[in-house]
C-alpha cells in the first residue's frame, strides 16, 4: 500500500511538472489529465484501504467528468485553432 502511495505521488508530481513547464495549451491539457488521473487512482486507493464503496462511486463520478471535461476541451481548442475562411 505504501509503494502504491509513493508512486501516486511520484505521478502527481510528474503531472504538476508537466502543467507547470507546458508551452502550450495542449501540454497543459495533458498535465491536467494527469493529474485527473492521478487523483482517481488515490480515491480507488482510499475506497480499498477502507473498505467503502463511497470513494469508488466519487472516483467514477470524477473519471467520467474528466472525460466530459477533455472532451469539451478538445473541440474548443479545435475552433480556436482553425482558420477563418471568408
Amino acid at each position: 500500500m505504501i509503494l502504491m502511495t509513493t508512486l501516486l505521488l511520484i505521478a502527481g508530481s510528474a503531472g504538476l511538472w508537466r502543467l507547470g513547464q507546458a508551452t502550450s495549451t495542449a501540454e497543459r491539457l495533458m498535465g491536467l489529465q494527469m493529474l485527473g488521473s492521478t487523483g482517481i487512482a488515490v480515491l480507488l486507493l482510499l475506497a480499498e484501504w477502507q473498505q467503502s464503496d463511497t470513494w469508488r462511486d466519487v472516483a467514477l463520478v470524477l473519471a467520467l467528468l474528466a472525460a466530459v471535461i477533455t472532451a469539451a476541451l478538445v473541440q474548443l481548442l479545435r475552433k480556436t485553432s482553425e482558420p477563418e475562411v471568408p
